[in-house]
């Protein structure tokens, strides 16, 4: 076993030339040469910015935050240049045969660590030992949180366009941010015009250069959608060559105590070394995510040649397109589609051209190999050396969050179809149930309005006279016994708007206070028995072919403040799914928490129009394009599927007091409310109570 991890490890060492680990190497002596000074931590200095926002000192924390993110960037530059200079400087060499034979083989790896060690502390001033900081410091870096600070302290120096940039960065490493999200509105409102430009400092630009090109390809500009991809992809290696540099650095023993670690010289050189591997390989991972989330883009970079095969195509360079469609079958060997097109572009080569020699992209097949001998090398560790290890699937094509909006190889050419050349579109994401509608509605005088295609959508539906007038009266009545300001929300009486108050109420609790005699038994019985009858329509209506449970029942109020609404440009409740996390930058929806990614459906039932403003509303994924708007009045029900097909919020309500039930439903029943299945349990005991009541034929009010 230790013979073939060995000889796996030589193996792995000399596939690759330094060059091709990540871009070309450094040369010169003036890119190794320090900087003026010793590069400063950037943990002290974050302290001392966070430090001087507190004391309200705004100018030394812009001045001391700012260096932090330079110095911190700095390091990260500097960590990576030394990396690279002393792999070509102090190649690693396999050992021999013989007696002594692994000692050529040690002395490389000491004179490569030397020259790290030295490197670093040139190009830093001093010891690497000053740059090493808590994790709570280095989670606070990966979250963006010094541009928090920086856009408050930003603002109350009033520089708009840096507290913007400092938002908007922020932003998009926490898109999840309420807070965030409207002070960015509050920004565009400031600056006195609707649109205004929002940097990102710390895009990554692979990415940018990716998102550029599908842009591009979209629009038929084939020649700038090349450019682009191809940019992306000598980004995306250079920044992989980083990723993997990064991993090399201090190591976690999770298993054992390092002061009592006894292992030998040759398992602690592989335990290390495995942690080290693992890192890297996870490297595919950390390119395809964005920021702040936590599932990757699905198939990112087969993708890139995917894209360039066919835009290579439109632009008449065939061998260029076979070269990177075979690339991107080195991923997908029986994706048949790509294969066809294989087949057609190399009919269309000139006849002094033999398509056999024509191979898949260089960079991509020496990517491949080293990625395919780290598999190899981490799960034969794995089975030597005792450690749980699963290869995960990162080159996933379909099923779950489906991010790109057309594969290369399935797109139409408008007006033909071109002959030889697979044009059909891929199969869609496979979902877990038929999305149909218009079922029964199963009570009378139940009012349908509109379907799914007349509100502008997919799965919605809007009801009326699912309540009688009484029936919101009542409910209304039992609102204000029961109510808890900022109930589900951690107490906070205005969690999406500081120009409302919000309060809601859960069915159990309602039940609870029934019993005891709060509220009338009767009304809190209601809201149980309505939310119950608007599961059975959602249910019906959408045609479940199984059983829809609760995952949360709200009742909930939104009243506006008074002598806070002149001006607002807010929403009561911003734009968001149910399910996922709304993205409107990158016109996706991430299906990872903190989003409730188990519910599939989701229902409100108004209970009054006494009020102004409030409209419900349905957007596209951009969070900003209004495709349908609802006025709530009593009885009125909008119900939708959960996804990123259904972006909505609700619009502010400025003046008067708007209520209603919010439902939400999901088909997993690992995942039913809790407090619902113990309200089952109140209604069933009071069932029972009151079937012995009538066997005993005793008045109830004989109990009072």
């Amino acid at each position: 076993m230790q013979e073939r991890i060995w000889a796996s490890l030589l193996l792995l060492l000399l596939l690759l030339p330094p060059p091709l680990c990540g871009g070309p190497p450094d040369s010169g002596r003036q890119e190794l040469e320090p900087e003026r000074g010793p590069l400063q931590p950037f943990d002290l200095l974050y302290a001392s910015g966070v430090a001087a926002y507190y004391n309200g000192d705004y100018d030394q924390a812009v001045h001391d935050l700012e260096a932090a993110l330079r110095s911190h960037r700095r390091l990260r530059e500097i960590r990576t240049r030394c990396a690279r200079h002393c792999a070509v400087r102090r190649p690693l060499v396999p050992p021999g045969a013989g007696p002594g034979a692994e000692l050529p083989f040690f002395r490389a790896l000491l004179e490569r660590a030397r020259c790290s060690r030295s490197c670093e502390t040139q190009r830093l001033g001093g010891p690497a030992s000053r740059h090493r900081v808590s994790e709570d410091v280095r989670s606070d870096f990966q979250r963006r949180v010094p541009y928090n600070y920086l856009q408050r302290a930003y603002i109350k120096l009033n520089q708009l366009q840096k507290a913007v940039e400092a938002a908007h960065t922020f932003f998009m490493a926490n898109p999840e941010h309420m807070e965030m999200q409207q002070n960015l509105e509050n920004y565009r409102m400031m600056s006195g015009v609707e649109e205004f430009r929002l940097i990102d400092r710390e895009a990554k630009p692979h990415l940018e250069s990716y998102s550029a090109g599908v842009k591009h390809y979209e629009a038929d500009d084939f020649e700038v959608a090349i450019k682009y991809f191809e940019q992306a992809l000598r980004e995306y290696f250079n920044e992989d060559m980083e990723c993997r540099t990064l991993c090399e650095g201090p190591q976690r023993f999770e298993e054992y105590e390092h002061l009592r670690y006894k292992a030998g010289l040759y398992e602690t050189i592989a335990d290390h070394y495995m942690q080290v591997l693992v890192c890297q390989h996870e490297c595919v991972r950390e390119l395809a995510t964005r920021p702040g989330r936590l599932s990757p883009i699905e198939n990112f970079l087969p993708l890139h040649y995917d894209y360039l095969q066919f835009a290579y195509y439109r632009v008449g360079e065939y061998v260029k397109a076979l070269e990177c469609a075979r690339a991107y079958l080195l991923f997908h060997p029986d994706d048949e589609d790509v294969q066809d097109n294989v087949d057609y572009y190399e009919s269309l080569l000139d006849d002094s051209i033999d398509p056999a020699s024509i191979e898949a992209r260089e960079d991509l097949t020496m990517f491949v190999k080293r990625h395919k001998l780290e598999s190899e090398l981490i799960k034969s560790a794995a089975e030597g050396l005792g450690f749980s290890y699963t290869e995960p699937n990162y080159w996933i094509r379909y099923g779950g969050r489906q991010d790109e909006n057309r594969v290369p190889s399935g797109v139409n050419v408008e007006g033909s179809e071109v002959h030889g050349l697979s044009m059909g579109k891929k199969s869609s994401p496979k979902i877990d149930r038929d999305l149909r509608e218009g079922g029964p509605l199963l009570y009378e005088n139940i009012t349908f309005v509109y379907n799914s295609e007349q509100l502008n959508g997919t799965q919605r539906v809007l009801l009326d006279n699912v309540l009688s007038e009484e029936q919101c009266r009542e409910l209304h009545s039992v609102a204000s016994g029961i109510m808890l300001v900022g109930d589900g929300y951690r107490g906070k009486t205005s969690p999406h708007t500081p120009n409302e108050k919000f309060e809601g109420a859960t069915v159990l609790k309602a039940l609870k206070f029934g019993y005891e005699g709060r509220v009338p038994l009767k009304s809190a019985r209601l809201f149980y028995d309505i939310s119950e009858k608007a599961r059975k329509i959602v249910e019906s209506y959408f045609m479940l072919n199984s059983t829809l449970y609760f995952s949360y029942t709200h009742m909930v109020c939104r009243t506006a403040l008074s002598g806070q609404q002149d001006r607002r440009n807010d929403l009561s409740h911003p734009i968001h799914a149910d399910n996922c996390l709304l993205d409107p930058e990158a016109n996706e929806c991430w299906k990872e928490p903190p989003a409730y990614t188990f519910r599939d459906y989701s229902a409100l039932l108004y209970m009054n129009d006494d009020f102004e403003g409030g409209e419900f509303i349905f957007t596209e994924m951009d969070a900003k394009t209004v495709t349908a708007s609802i006025k709530p009045k009593c009885g009125r029900m909008i119900s939708f599927s959960s996804g990123g097909e259904n972006p909505h919020g609700v619009k502010a309500v400025t003046k008067g007091q708007r209520c209603a039930v919010a439902l939400w439903f999901t088909l997993d029943p690992l995942y039913r409310e809790l407090e619902r299945i113990q309200a089952d349990e109140v209604i069933a005991i009071l069932d029972q109570k009151q079937r012995g009541k009538h066997e005993l034929n005793i008045n109830p009010k004989d109990e009072l």
